[in-house]
């Protein structure tokens, strides 16, 4: 899955510097980050993104420090420092040299921090297979990852211009991110993943800088993490030669999709600090709805919303959080891993030499009984009535529309690679089109229709346009959710706004 969280200049990125580049663990301030990482025994972090060349930098390459304090520290150009060293000698004051390393307005928020994890049963193939399996499962991961970020370049991001934000137009090259390593949680436990460090800075089509509307990420922050399960699990599969199944996790909620023939006891062996999470975060919740001011009366609302349950999940993380285990290189990981999975299976523990095998074996029953080829028109249908019901009987976006077929088209296909495009095929369906009650926020408008951009910012792309960005999006604004609407929980990672809709007083602020 993915998860998403805001990176802003100050604490929050000594944050990311000192502790979550290294693994988790604390960087000593003038230790070298290069020498924390490998004391850490994690990767270097590495550049991903269309948009490196625009700031001289080169997919994979490695992830310096100086680089990560101008970016996501300041906001400014990842070559700042080197832009402005030469500023002075021509003559230039030092205001000047400053603004040339500028990228645009400086904002509070620098990035955002996009953390990707595979499904707990893919964790254990990687965790405690050979190393083919466990080489074929981070590539899958890191095939993931990419599909997602372009995905977020060329549909969900938007910058905001004009008075108040009321233009919006896509990034011309793309986005900047820098991806960083973890190999396990803070329990000890195997636990793959990586964060990718989004930064917010990008150009308009004219070539000048602004940034990236968190807003919109957020809102299409489901259905990129439903991108990022259903491909994993298909690339993963089709590398190995297995299959997907549905497991209920929670009673009344929609399985999640793993891999067949893995004990799923085992996932109980690594989720202790899920655990303990789950047990602190019952108890937040009880004082939340019995918490009451000087009168007496109830302080916040009956019920948790969704929103205020990410709030206490992140207070139970940071209340039940241990120290972080001393550092050990993956391969004494993985040594410690098998260890402690034999012991937690005990009778069992023969599995563990056995498991690539039994997943296979269940990968071919599958296969042989489930078919390869997906009925759009039984798709659109099935993903229409189920985001209906979901979003309280039709307040819901294309974005809705586009989590559950990815959500549906894992589930049918159990594991395997389906066409890049099949999603927005199910989409773009007749038996989903006319349900959809209104547009998505963010979606491009038709040029006829919208209002001539401000002087200085070019026009709409002419139809046929063939640009790395999709064409620019002009207009008034519509109509917004306030951020205090009710959230019900849908299935799984799904949320859904029941709110009826409002023009706010003012722009959102990200």
């Amino acid at each position: 899955m993915m998860d998403i969280a805001l990176i802003t200049r100050g604490q929050m990125y000594r944050y990311y510097l000192y502790q979550v580049v290294v693994g988790d663990g604390r960087r000593p301030a003038r230790k070298p980050l290069r020498t924390a990482q490998e004391e850490a025994g994690v990767p270097a972090g590495r550049w991903m993104g269309q948009g490196l060349p625009a700031l001289g930098l080169t997919a994979g390459g490695e992830v310096t420090e100086a680089q990560l304090r101008s970016l996501f520290g300041e906001g400014r150009h990842p070559h700042a420092d080197r832009i402005e060293a030469g500023r002075p000698a021509s003559g230039e004051r030092p205001a000047g040299a400053r603004r040339a390393g500028a990228l645009g307005r400086q904002v509070k928020v620098t990035g955002v921090d996009l953390v990707f994890r595979p499904q707990p049963t893919l964790n254990l193939l990687w965790a405690l297979g050979d190393e083919e399996t466990r080489k074929a499962i981070e590539d899958a991961h890191e095939r993931a990852i990419t599909t997602v970020l372009a995905w977020i370049e060329d549909t969900a991001a938007v910058i905001r211009y004009g008075a108040g934000g009321v233009h919006r137009t896509r990034p011309a090259h793309g986005l900047v991110a820098a991806r960083f390593r973890h190999y396990e949680a803070r329990s000890g436990m195997p636990l793959l993943h990586d964060h990718l460090l989004l930064s917010v800075k990008a150009q308009r089509l004219d070539g000048t800088w602004g940034s990236v509307h968190t807003e919109a990420l957020y809102e299409n922050a489901v259905a990129a993490s439903a991108l990022y399960n259903e491909i994993v699990m298909a690339e993963a599969c089709e590398a190995l030669g297995l299959a997907s199944e549905p497991r209920t996790v929670t009673v009344g909620r929609r399985p999640v999709m793993e891999v067949a023939g893995v004990p799923h006891e085992l996932i109980g062996w690594t989720s202790r600090r899920s655990e303990q999470i789950a047990a602190c975060l019952q108890e937040l919740e009880r004082e939340y709805v019995t918490a009451t001011d000087a009168d007496g009366n109830l302080k916040f609302a009956p019920e948790v919303s969704e929103r205020a349950r990410a709030k206490l999940n992140r207070i139970a993380a940071r209340k039940t959080r241990p120290a972080k285990p001393k550092p050990r290189s993956l391969e004494q990981l993985r040594d410690d891993w098998r260890a402690g999975a034999r012991a937690f299976l005990a009778a069992g523990a023969h599995l563990i030499d056995s498991f690539l095998e039994r997943a296979r074996a269940a990968a071919a029953a599958i296969r042989a009984r489930v078919a390869a080829v997906v009925d759009v028109g039984l798709a659109a249908v099935a993903v229409t009535a189920t985001v209906f019901v979901m979003n309280g009987g039709g307040h819901f976006h294309r974005r809705h529309l586009l989590a559950e077929a990815r959500r549906h088209l894992a589930l049918v296909q159990r594991g395997r690679r389906r066409d890049p495009g099949l999603d927005e095929t199910i989409v773009r369906s007749p038996s989903t089109a006319p349900t959809s009650p209104r547009p998505a926020p963010h979606a491009a408008r038709n040029p006829a229709t919208a209002s001539t951009p401000p002087a200085g910012h070019p026009p709409p792309s002419p139809p046929g346009h063939r640009s790395p960005c999709p064409a620019a999006t002009t207009g008034p604004p519509p109509a917004r959710r306030r951020p205090s609407c009710r959230w019900s929980r849908g299935s799984g990672t799904s949320r859904a706004c029941r709110c009826a809709t409002t023009a706010p007083p003012s722009p959102p602020v990200s």
